[in-house]
């Protein structure tokens, strides 16, 4: 590790105390603040964060091991850079939107199977539009949610603020370097809550970066980054100058903090209702992402495209993402099963091992393997474990490992539910992953083209996606989409009781500072000429996932020709 990525050392508790007292008198300030000089400090970041792109890039590929000028370069540009500076660049959109009309801008309503509401979040512009040919997202609200309540209170803390001024203590993740400055913007933004940041131990080498990128609002007493373990979380969770707490990481650290240690007493205190934490908490804590195929007329040419994007969920950032595909769910009986997961190893196989960078991984890898049998491995060795694919794990198992927490290593899990018949395998899968598996953070549905044109599996199609209870599902495309596109919300389910949290509470990104929502829903095509830029066989994914964060950076259309450029080498 070189100079420049010295991780910094815990931060004192004196020093903690003096900035949250800095914090404290910034809180006031920001309630108080006009539009037009939070517009203003959006827009210094949004700049801040263009500056330090280059670097934070070089050097997260240098903890992860990814070699630069290599398409796996271009998993950081698109998780990190490419993903803060599109939020950034929404949130300087919705602001002046708010400040010239009055309100937030929000595409077209309408209304899901069972009569909720919904509205239009993807794609934001013509940009999008021409980037992500087919791709659409809409946010679904609440029972109860109509357009005058939507209008009402969506951006509701610029509208009249609720709060004279708070301090939002945020823990932030270790896996993925956008995660951080996304909850700040979310907070801050969204919510009015000013923030001190402590950054996981495993990517603390992006404060430097971030305090850099936000000068301006780390001087101005609306943000502080600060250093350590779970000691300092503890101290600063319990602290009487922090107002709320905000968590993304493991459901292990949200009940550390809010119940303490996993002793009688904590399941006393489960049981009476009476948590450590008394404070407001929101939470990100992970998922078994669920894939269900669902069976039909798949052409070979659909198979093998979803197999590569199913492939790319499995192997983006060494598979140490939340959304990662984690749970294959299968018809039983599918003739096409073989087809599909020889397609899908082959797809695995065009990216290298990858090193076990996040902490614990080969601990949870063994213990989930040992003992069975069937497995298949790719790669591996030299301190980087292999793709691995474990087949056939019996749905009705109720002490299945798989099924009981976020394995968060190379391996993804393979199960049959159902029949071959699509209405009663959509019925199975949806009854099983809201029933067996772990975590209500995302899930997804593969389904080809005849099966979304025949008016009978469509309904049955909508009915499984209304029913599926995740933050977000998504339809032929990774949950990666829903977590970039920035105005759709980003979450678990609504309704996780404290001593049940799962994969959270509350959403951030939500640009378009929406309220009263549900999930989120994006869709794509069963089939596309361009490839996702996470598909492992992508050969330019590093040039082109370059190209899109700089766009993000100002929207150019003169940026264009080479990100198509980029596209079409692939």
């Amino acid at each position: 590790m070189t100079a420049a990525m010295e991780i910094p050392r815990s931060t004192e508790r004196r020093r903690l105390d003096e900035v949250l007292c800095v914090l404290r008198d910034g809180a006031r300030a920001w309630a108080e603040r006009p539009l037009a000089a939070r517009i203003a400090l959006a827009r210094s970041m949004l700049a801040g964060a263009a500056r330090i792109a280059e670097r934070s890039v070089s050097e997260a590929c240098a903890v992860k091991g990814l070699e630069m000028g290599t398409p796996l370069e271009g998993e950081e540009w698109l998780s990190s850079p490419y993903v803060t500076l599109r939020l950034l660049r929404q949130t300087v959109r919705s602001l002046v939107m708010l400040e010239r009309n009055g309100n937030t801008p929000v595409g077209r309503t309408g209304e899901t199977v069972d009569g909720r509401l919904t509205v239009r979040v993807f794609p934001v512009n013509r940009l999008d539009s021409l980037l992500f040919m087919g791709v659409r997202g809409e946010v679904h609200f609440l029972e109860g949610v109509d357009e005058d309540e939507l209008n009402r209170s969506r951006a509701r803390f610029h509208k009249g603020r609720d709060h004279e001024g708070k301090v939002c203590l945020l823990l932030g993740a270790g896996n993925v370097n956008s995660i951080p400055p996304g909850d700040v913007l979310c907070k801050l933004f969204n919510e009015g809550k000013v923030c001190l940041l402590k950054m996981n131990p495993v990517n603390a080498y992006m404060g430097p970066l971030l305090e850099q990128a936000f000068a301006e609002a780390v001087a101005k007493g609306f943000l502080a980054i600060v250093y350590g373990g779970a000691d300092e979380g503890t101290y600063l969770a319990n602290h009487p100058a922090v107002d709320e707490v905000h968590v993304t990481g493991s459901n292990q650290t949200h009940d550390l903090l809010v119940w303490g240690p996993a002793t009688p007493e904590r399941a006393q205190k489960m049981a009476r209702g009476a948590p450590l934490l008394e404070k407001v908490i929101t939470s990100e804590l992970g998922n078994i992402t669920p894939v269900i195929v669902v069976p039909g007329a798949w052409t070979d040419r659909e198979l093998e495209y979803q197999a590569g994007n199913v492939a790319g969920m499995v192997t983006n950032n060494a598979s140490f993402n939340c959304i990662a595909a984690k749970m294959l769910v299968l018809p039983r009986g599918w003739a096409l099963r073989d087809q599909f997961l020889g397609l899908l190893l082959q797809q695995m196989a065009m990216t290298p091992a990858r090193r076990a960078w996040y902490p614990g991984a080969e601990e949870r890898y063994r213990s989930l393997t040992e003992g069975r049998t069937g497995i298949r491995r790719i790669g591996g060795g030299d301190g980087a474990l292999p793709w691995t694919l474990v087949p056939g794990l019996d749905p009705a198992d109720s002490s299945e490992k798989a099924f009981l927490g976020e394995p968060f290593c190379s391996l993804v899990f393979e199960t049959q539910v159902g029949s071959d018949d699509p209405l009663e395998f959509l019925d199975a899968a949806v009854r099983f992953s809201n029933e067996r598996l772990w975590g209500t953070l995302s899930a997804m549905l593969l389904a080809c083209t005849h099966t979304e044109q025949d008016e009978r599996l469509a309904e049955a199609l909508e009915r499984a996606i209304r029913s599926l209870r995740y933050g977000s599902v998504c339809v032929n495309v990774w949950s990666g989409y829903g977590y970039s596109s920035g105005t759709g919300p980003w979450g678990a389910f609504p309704g996780a009781p404290l001593t049940d949290i799962q994969s959270g509470r509350g959403f951030v990104h939500n640009t378009r500072m929406l309220e009263n929502m549900e999930k989120l829903v994006m869709r794509g095509p069963s089939w596309s000429a361009i490839k996702p830029p996470y598909s492992p066989s992508h050969r330019s994914a590093h040039i082109l996932c370059r190209r899109l964060a700089f766009l993000e950076e100002d929207g150019s259309w003169l940026k264009l020709p080479g990100i198509f450029g980029a596209a079409m080498r692939a």
